[in-house]
């Protein structure tokens, strides 16, 4: 009885922040709304590492290649989770925390961009969202630095959960140029993004 009580919490969990027919954020209809993937590129380091001991989440796989829409009461899921965990974590870098670079994982208290994105992640799979439309990307920021964001996969396009900014933006209206990111069919595989570049090149004069 415990297990079917569980289940029916996520299910009207899963109903909750997804099919609907309305977004709160509407989609604006010039530039591209969703990235365009490429092929299978290599895996970053950190997240390779940070997959040796959390070896469930990289090995989540997908055949579905439909983004869902997302609810208005999903929309604002999304929202307070970036938000919470913005001001939750404090920014620190791995050197200062670890004495070395490139290190993954779940924040206690304070982090680097990576680390404010698994928390986001984690907390949005605790909520019914899908690891396949959760996913860890790689941009470039333009002083050139690299930097990590989370994207989240809906029909409405690809938005923008980041450190650096409270609010969730489409992807065209982000400053960066972006590189690559996890694969929606394979959480332990990443892919290139395709237009990334031509993106960033139309949001300049935006």
């Amino acid at each position: 009885m415990a297990q079917l009580t569980g289940i029916r919490k996520m299910v009207v969990a899963f109903a909750a922040v997804f099919v609907s027919a309305s977004a709160a954020i509407p989609a604006p209809s010039a530039t591209a709304l969703s990235m365009q993937t490429g092929a299978i590129t290599s895996q970053p380091i950190g997240h390779y590492e940070f997959c040796q001991t959390h070896r469930a989440e990289c090995e989540i796989k997908s055949k579905s290649t439909t983004a869902p829409r997302v609810t208005d009461f999903g929309w604002s899921v999304i929202r307070q989770v970036n938000l919470a965990v913005n001001r939750e974590i404090t920014p620190m870098t791995d050197m200062d925390l670890f004495g070395k670079d490139e290190v993954w994982s779940y924040p206690a208290g304070s982090g680097d961009c990576e680390d404010f994105v698994l928390l986001k992640r984690k907390k949005l799979m605790e909520k019914g969202f899908s690891a396949s439309d959760l996913l860890i990307t790689v941009v470039r920021k333009p002083d050139g630095e690299g930097h990590a964001v989370l994207t989240v996969r809906t029909a409405q396009g690809d938005f923008i959960l980041d450190n650096l900014d409270n609010e969730v933006k489409l992807w065209t209206k982000t400053p960066y140029r972006f590189l690559k990111r996890q694969a929606s069919f394979n959480t332990g595989r990443w892919v290139t993004i395709e237009n990334g570049a031509e993106v960033l090149v139309g949001s300049v004069g935006n």
